[in-house]
């Protein structure tokens, strides 16, 4: 059953994204632009948020759902990348084996916040099912697991006092991992 989930959470996401024609705003409606404009002012950083989200705008129209669906998307895409960058780092030539080891538990932070990113848009498919409600506070704990998840990487790796270079790289990152899944949340927070 874990399996399935997790297969149709992946097709989920690659069929919205292939279904997003990133697009200049100029050629979208301004009622869709609008739309995710109003939308991302109730979000902490709506100027990351407009930005990240305008280039979905011929998708996500003026649909409250697909638009947390696109905004999730952001947020695992640059969850990935971030993983990615912590990897990189703690296989670097110069990288101490404490300092290496904090950056893999890091790593793993990042992976469950993935994780935890895909069950939130696992749950968001459920908000037409008769437990609606239910399905949206799952999808409201998925997604503060995400963020929590996050932040213990900062911790792990600040309590290792990791290299201040490194450290300051992957605040950097994580940082901006933050901020994508509080956005999400955010307009999740707003559906109703």
């Amino acid at each position: 059953m874990e399996i399935s989930n997790y297969f149709f959470t992946i097709l989920t996401i690659l069929l919205f994204i292939s279904h997003a024609n990133p697009t200049s705003a100029s050629k979208v409606p301004q009622t869709y632009t609008s739309f995710i404009k109003k939308s991302c002012n109730t979000t902490t950083y709506p100027t990351l948020c407009v930005k990240t989200l305008y280039p979905y705008a011929s998708t996500v129209k003026t649909n409250s759902i697909r638009l947390c669906n696109a905004a999730l998307l952001v947020a695992i895409q640059s969850t990935g990348n971030c993983s990615t960058t912590v990897l990189k780092l703690a296989s670097g030539k110069n990288i101490s084996r404490p300092d290496a080891s904090a950056l893999k538990n890091c790593i793993g932070d990042l992976k469950d916040a993935v994780y935890e990113l895909r069950q939130t848009v696992s749950a968001m498919r459920h908000l037409r099912d008769a437990d609606k409600e239910f399905q949206w506070d799952n999808a409201k704990t998925y997604a503060s697991a995400a963020i929590t998840d996050a932040e213990t990487c900062i911790d792990e790796v600040s309590d290792r006092r990791v290299n201040q270079n490194v450290m300051n790289k992957i605040r950097d990152c994580v940082s901006g991992v933050e901020k994508h899944i509080s956005n999400a949340l955010s307009l999740i927070n707003h559906l109703y």
